[in-house]
């Protein structure tokens, strides 16, 4: 099983999926023509990303979340085909989405961790939301620890500006 269900006295620790976490965005069309910008808000299910050992010693006043989308919406909404989720996704081959599975016994849906829609969330309003019982799961060792890995690796990746030269075959 990857998921446990925690207590609701449990501390912050990073692999928590909680609900209803408030987020504040700059509309993905600011200041194209003006100097206007639209914010967006809303509430959203996110995955804690920041370390346990920041959050277990309380180093940290903000947290680093991503968003955990339902992969049916993803579809629903064409970024992806159901063949891409069940494929390249679950295995981990697409850059900066990681898949987590359904658990039917916990009410939690297939997901698309988005670890390229990052936010940083005070601590203090994602303490309240597990006070209030809006933390869903935490993600199991070594499931939570594949998931650090492929965080790390969405922002430690080293691009080329173009492919190495390669001699023609005689």
């Amino acid at each position: 099983m990857i998921y446990v269900q925690p207590r609701r006295d449990d501390r912050l620790d990073q692999g928590y999926i909680i609900r209803g976490c408030p987020l504040i965005q700059i509309a993905d069309d600011a200041f194209v023509d003006s100097d206007d910008f639209e914010i967006a808000t809303g509430v959203e299910r996110v995955l804690v990303l920041t370390q346990t050992c920041d959050l277990a010693q309380e180093k940290v006043t903000h947290v680093v979340v991503a968003l955990a989308v339902p992969a049916a919406d993803i579809v629903a909404g064409g970024q992806l085909k159901a063949a891409d989720v069940r494929g390249p996704v679950r295995a981990g081959r697409v850059f900066g989405w990681y898949f987590l599975p359904k658990d039917d016994a916990l009410c939690i849906p297939e997901l698309i961790v988005d670890l390229r829609q990052l936010h940083t969330v005070p601590r203090a309003i994602l303490d309240q939301l597990c006070r209030n019982g809006n933390r869903e799961a935490r993600i199991q060792t070594p499931y939570r620890e594949h998931l650090a890995k492929h965080f790390a690796d969405t922002y430690s990746r080293i691009g080329l500006p173009e492919p190495y030269a390669t001699e023609q075959p005689a």
